[in-house]
């Protein structure tokens, strides 16, 4: 059995993003393969992995800080466009190029980012179910009145 063979949830898949390579593979169908700055080699090498949907098919996300870019031109730089978009992300000070403890920092923080994304869109979700419910109660109110 190969480990491509074992169903991994989506935090597994997530961590292997850790890797330059599988943040590569992402990007089999990226728009901009030669003569341009924003080739996939480039863009997974400043952390980002390929993430398309209908509406933007050159969506990219980076895999610690989770910033998610897309309308990428031919000419735009990877490296740039991450700084200047999300310049506190721990990824932009050493790359993949970094020692044990700068990896586990740069997890714990994407770890950490992961869990806040998490937990603002249950609050979100939270949010409206108050709101529902709230208008539900007020057109109960009034139709026993």
């Amino acid at each position: 059995m190969k480990v491509e063979d074992i169903d991994m949830t989506e935090e597994e898949k997530m961590f292997r993003y850790n890797l330059p390579e599988h943040r590569l593979a992402s990007f089999n169908k990226w728009p901009f393969t030669s003569n341009c700055t924003c080739t996939p080699e480039k863009m997974a090498a400043a952390g980002f992995y390929h993430c398309p949907t209908d509406q933007a098919p050159d969506l990219v996300k980076c895999f610690v800080c989770c910033k998610e870019l897309e309308g990428w031109e031919p000419d735009d730089d990877p490296w740039k466009e991450h700084e200047s978009h999300s310049a506190s992300c721990p990824f932009l000070a050493h790359g993949d190029s970094c020692t044990m403890a700068e990896f586990f920092k740069t997890e714990c923080t994407r770890q950490t980012i992961r869990i806040m994304k998490s937990a603002e869109s249950k609050i979100a979700e939270f949010e409206k179910f108050a709101v529902d419910a709230r208008e539900e109660l007020e057109n109960l109110v009034q139709m026993n009145n």
